[in-house]
């Protein structure tokens, strides 16, 4: 692929709202700030400037890689070829509907400003995801969770686009929510917005709980340094933190990639960490996990690019 030519070609493509980059980091683009060059980035405002893109790619047989908010995202050095299609629709609607709130939001939405938006509105229910980092497209996509709630339990449906730019509309049941699963991690749907289904609340209770949870989280996680959040998923009959504390491995660090002295579930990165220094850490995570349990223990970060 011609970077400058399809650079060039895609400019044609889509509206100024949407922006592209030529060979751009991906380190600026994860929470871990790791990650090597992706040849083309494109900042998609819109559901149209996505459908053109996705034409233009599938046209010129052109790999496309589609992100999110880049906090659940593990970016190998070698970067990303094609194009990088990062989703940043900011739609924001709320409609009540007799005694319940129908809000539309856009994927690339942050949920701290869900939360916030919502707080100022009392309406309540979302609270949970208040101080989940990212974005909508990928709680969704992840069914999000904490404090004892997930993001199947709010969903009312979501629009999204599959490869060839078709338009799609997915019930709660089709979507297939599982613990940090949905259709979205199988099928390569494209979501672009979602509905909540939500509830009035009393604005000083829904602000003690954020506030709870917030506290919570500066206690219990490792905020200061760049992460995907939770490293690993917890197992079905464990708490994978916990395995991994048991085996001594706080602190543990290859490079500046190092398991959490706050929270062994956690892997951050102290400041230069490359990728490979922290697939490095997670491999001997697991098998040091895997020799003294006899547990297996699977990522929840997506790992993608090239070595």
């Amino acid at each position: 692929m011609n970077i400058e030519k399809t650079s060039s070609e895609l400019e044609k493509c889509i509206s100024e709202e949407s922006k592209i980059y030529k060979n751009e980091l991906m380190s600026k683009h994860t929470s871990f700030k790791v990650g090597g060059k992706a040849d083309i980035f494109v900042n998609a405002k819109n559901e149209q400037d996505i459908k053109s893109i996705l034409e233009y790619a599938n046209k010129n047989e052109i790999p496309i890689t589609v992100i999110g908010n880049g906090s659940n995202l593990l970016v190998k050095d070698g970067g990303i070829r094609g194009i990088v299609l990062r989703i940043d629709i900011q739609d924001f609607n709320i409609d009540k509907i007799n005694d319940e709130y129908i809000i539309t939001v856009g994927a690339g939405v942050k949920n701290g400003f869900v939360a916030q938006k919502l707080l100022i509105e009392e309406i309540e229910g979302f609270e949970f995801a208040a101080g989940i980092p990212g974005s909508i497209g990928g709680a969704i996509r992840m069914n999000a969770g904490a404090h004892g709630g997930e993001m199947k339990d709010i969903v009312l449906e979501t629009k999204c686009m599959d490869m060839n730019g078709n338009i799609k509309i997915l019930s709660n049941e089709e979507q297939k929510f599982e613990y940090r699963n949905s259709i979205f991690c199988s099928n390569k749907y494209i979501i672009l917005n979602t509905k909540l289904k939500l509830k009035k609340g009393i604005y000083k209770e829904i602000k003690a709980k954020m506030d709870e949870y917030t506290e919570w989280r500066k206690e219990h996680q490792p905020l200061e340094y760049p992460s995907a959040g939770s490293t690993f998923k917890r197992g079905t009959d464990f708490i994978t933190a916990k395995l991994i504390d048991e085996c001594g491995l706080k602190g543990y660090n290859i490079g500046d990639a190092e398991v959490s002295t706050k929270h062994a579930g956690f892997v951050v990165n102290k400041g230069n960490a490359q990728a490979k220094d922290i697939l490095n850490l997670v491999k001997y995570i697991s098998e040091k996990v895997y020799e003294k349990s006899g547990k297996k223990i699977e990522l929840e970060v997506q790992v993608i690019g090239e070595d």
